[in-house]
C-alpha cells in the first residue's frame, strides 16, 4: 500500500474523529480548532508531499520528515503548557470553592450548636 494514501486516510478519519467529538460535545471548541487544523495540515503535507520538501530546504533543514517530529514537538510542549495553565487556574478555583463550602458548613453547623 501506498504511504502517501495511507497517511490520507489517517488524516481523514482523525479529522472525522475531530468532527464527531465536537458534534458529541465532548470536545470544547477552543481545542477542537486545534486539532481540526493539524488534522488539516497532516492532510496537506500528504496530498502535496513537496510543500515539506520545499519548507524544509527554505528553513535549511537537510531531512525533510525531522522537520515534521520538530513541529510536533513544539505543537506538543506548546499545547502541554496550554493545559497547565488551565488545570492551574481550576486548581485556584477549586481551593477558593472548597473554601467557601468549608465557611458555609461552619454557618450551617455553628447556628445549629448555639
Amino acid at each position: 500500500m501506498n504511504v502517501y494514501l495511507l497517511a490520507i486516510s489517517f488524516c481523514l478519519v482523525f479529522i472525522f474523529i475531530s468532527v464527531e467529538l465536537i458534534r458529541r460535545q465532548k470536545l470544547q471548541e477552543q481545542y477542537a480548532i486545534l486539532w481540526l487544523i493539524l488534522g488539516f495540515i497532516m492532510a496537506l503535507f500528504s496530498l502535496f508531499p513537496s510543500l515539506l520538501d520545499q519548507l524544509s530546504y527554505n528553513l535549511h533543514i537537510h531531512y525533510a520528515p525531522s522537520l515534521l517530529f520538530l513541529v510536533g514537538l513544539l505543537f506538543s510542549l506548546a499545547f502541554i503548557m496550554h493545559l497547565t495553565l488551565v488545570i492551574s487556574k481550576l486548581h485556584r478555583k477549586l481551593t477558593r470553592l472548597v473554601q467557601e463550602v468549608a465557611l458555609l458548613q461552619e454557618q450551617l453547623h455553628g447556628g445549629d450548636s448555639k
